[in-house]
């Protein structure tokens, strides 16, 4: 099976990290940043498509507060930066998620690898 890449950010209503990430660069570093925007990436190893498409907005993203994407939407003119956990390194988001979607399919546990995606633009 092939790996499937999710990005969800909050809706602009309710991004307040990537509001507080902004204030913090303007304020304490002294950086003119127009705008910042926090996604959670999720690689997904080991369903099929329509396993995928009923743990999209069940699983992975929450429909009233967030935006799911399958590619990332990068701004025009804004920079972006990955974080993730180090191979072997516990990452709860993604045992969190995998255990959710054997759940859901009642199959083999699938591989699931988090990363913070964040696009700074200005």
């Amino acid at each position: 099976m092939s790996i499937h890449r999710l990005f969800v950010r909050k809706r602009a209503e309710f991004a307040r990290e990537g509001a507080n990430v902004k204030a913090t660069l303007r304020d304490r570093l002294a950086i003119d940043v127009d705008a910042v925007t926090i996604y959670e990436r999720y690689d997904i190893e080991g369903v099929s498509p329509e396993e995928l498409a009923s743990a999209r907005n069940l699983i992975f993203s929450e429909p009233p507060v967030d935006e799911v994407f399958d590619t990332l939407p990068v701004p025009e003119g804004a920079h972006v930066l990955a974080v993730e956990f180090v191979p072997g390194q516990y990452d709860q988001r993604a045992d969190s998620a995998a255990q959710c979607v054997q759940l859901l399919t009642h199959g083999e546990r699938p591989k699931v690898a988090t990363a913070r995606v964040i696009a700074i633009k200005g």
